[in-house]
């Protein structure tokens, strides 16, 4: 078993790999790295068709939360694509990139692009287990609680990304810093509540055998919007383009976990 599902999380590294390569090169032509994170939202979609293609489980106990994926995935990156990550002009994150990479950008973006396919390689942990194993008897209550978090975790996404277009869509906010709805409990509750996604998927899992290596997943996307490519990177830009305005805002709102604004 346990080589079956080393082999399966292997081909979904393939196929999110070989997405990303197209994408390299699309953006060699565009030079708008911003694609990226829409191939890496959309590739688990195609990872889910790839398991459920491959399964040897019931569809009973991977039919739930493949959709919850699936859905997951498709609404992520029509969002991204909504907000133009595929065609307008490059994210201040990426191009900031882009200049302290050259002259070697394309070569780094390369490694940037099949990192984050390998990243997806990574994170089907979370939830290849159910495609190829039965789950335990008695587990359905596990299995409907970490169906519920993940759900709460795409909604809450949901809400957050609606508040904060709505707000960038009113010319009288141009260059404010949005602390409206969730905003004002969180400076990143759209990362907060992707984390809960993902640790929804992680619950579910443990209702199976081998199931405990769904943790990794959820430990590897808190550490990423932590430490790598979320909070930091996405605070040095705000901090570039808004300046004592976030400083204000960092000093009032919580970095990650919903809470009441600390007062003035």
């Amino acid at each position: 078993m346990t080589t079956a599902l080393l082999a399966r999380l292997a081909e979904a590294w393939m196929l999110a790999a070989s997405l990303q390569l197209v994408l390299w090169l699309v953006q060699q032509r565009t030079k708008n790295a911003g694609i990226v994170d829409v191939g890496w939202a959309l590739s688990f979609v195609l990872v889910v068709g790839l398991f459920a293609w491959r399964a040897t489980s019931c569809i009973c106990s991977w039919g739930v939360i493949a959709a919850i994926a699936a859905v997951w995935s498709l609404r992520l990156g029509g969002y991204l694509i909504s907000r133009g990550a595929a065609h307008r002009p490059e994210e201040g994150r990426y191009l900031d990139l882009r200049t302290r990479w050259a002259p070697h950008a394309a070569r780094n973006f390369f490694v940037f692009f099949q990192a984050q396919a390998a990243l997806t390689g990574l994170l089907a942990t979370a939830f290849v287990v159910p495609f190829f194993v039965e789950a335990r008897d008695g587990s359905g209550w596990l299995r409907g609680l970490g169906g519920a978090i993940a759900i709460l975790g795409i909604l809450g996404e949901s809400v957050a990304d609606a508040q904060l277009a709505r707000f960038k869509k009113d010319p009288a906010h141009h260059g404010a810093v949005c602390d409206v709805g969730l905003w004002a409990t969180s400076r990143h509750p759209n990362y907060f509540f992707e984390w809960l996604y993902w640790v929804g998927l992680a619950v579910y899992a443990l209702a199976f055998p081998y199931g405990w290596i769904a943790l990794g997943g959820q430990a590897l996307i808190l550490a990423s919007i932590l430490k790598v490519t979320g909070i930091p990177a996405t605070e040095a830009q705000a901090l570039r383009s808004k300046g004592d305005a976030y400083r204000a805002y960092q000093a009032r709102v919580s970095r990650f976990i919903p809470r009441p604004r600390k007062r003035a």
